[in-house]
């Protein structure tokens, strides 16, 4: 996945309700805990040029990420980091995200930290990643390997299930949306609701209104959708498109021309 194979596209709307309970079938591992005070803000160590200036562009008060902005901004500089994440007041864990890989490093059965509210995770502190992935000639810095699991199933649920709940801003905008073609997600958990709005984006494209009026959406669900199908590369966004025309909830001009996320 390369940064210009990693489009952007624009923000949803409707309705907005609350997102769905994580399914109890999303499994995977965990990173390490540790204890440690809480900074208000992220801090940003030792990152590429390239990545610091993506993930700054997220301005907010208390210089704070979220979880989906990090990961959003490695898979597009496809740049392997450690992001340290406060999941309570007292615990602390270490993700390790491999792009390249497909993988995450969790030392402990990421069900604990997937069952628990993922929209309260906040980042504190975002590094290029110390480990490796197993085959890498660096045998010193290659974890356990049954602590490696597939990277996609933590991108899902932490765009349909975490804090944010609107566009990345790759996908803001005025734009037309369609799922690409190939795109395999039947080892994901996906809600009823969704799986049809899937199926009808693979058929043609439309806009966040038109989207998020479909039965059991919603515009809170369409655009956690949206972002989720983004960072899984599988994401169709046009500018030029009829449809983008009519979304009267995204004004923001974009360049005329067809991405794939």
């Amino acid at each position: 996945m390369s940064a210009t194979a990693f489009p952007s596209t624009q923000p949803l709307g409707a309705p907005s309700e609350p997102p769905p309970s994580l399914p109890a079938s999303l499994t995977g591992m965990l990173p390490t805990l540790g204890q440690g005070r809480l900074d208000t803000g992220t801090h940003l160590n030792e990152l590429s040029d390239s990545l610091m200036k993506d993930l700054l562009r997220f301005e907010r008060a208390s210089d704070a990420h979220e979880l989906i902005e990090v990961l959003a901004a490695c898979l597009r500089h496809t740049q392997a980091v450690a992001i340290r994440v406060a999941v309570s007041p007292q615990t602390v864990v270490t993700l390790s995200i491999f792009p390249l890989d497909g993988l995450v490093h969790c030392p402990l059965p990421m069900i604990e930290l997937m069952t628990g509210d993922l929209s309260t995770l906040r980042v504190l502190q975002v590094a290029p990643a110390a480990l490796r992935t197993p085959g890498s000639p660096e045998l010193a810095r290659v974890g356990n390997p049954t602590y490696y699991t597939p990277l996609a199933p933590l991108l899902w649920a932490v765009a349909l299930y975490g804090a944010r709940g609107t566009l990345l801003p790759e996908l803001a905008g005025q734009a037309a949306y369609r799922v690409a073609p190939g795109l395999n997600l039947q080892r994901l958990p996906i809600p009823a609701a969704m799986s049809r709005c899937i199926d009808r984006l693979r058929r043609r494209s439309y806009n966040l209104r038109e989207i998020a009026e479909w039965y059991g959406i919603g515009r809170d669900r369409a655009t956690r959708l949206l972002n989720a199908l983004y960072l899984q590369s599988g994401l169709i966004v046009s500018r030029a498109h009829p449809a983008a025309a009519g979304d009267l909830w995204n004004r923001e001009p974009e360049a005329d021309e067809d991405s794939v996320a």
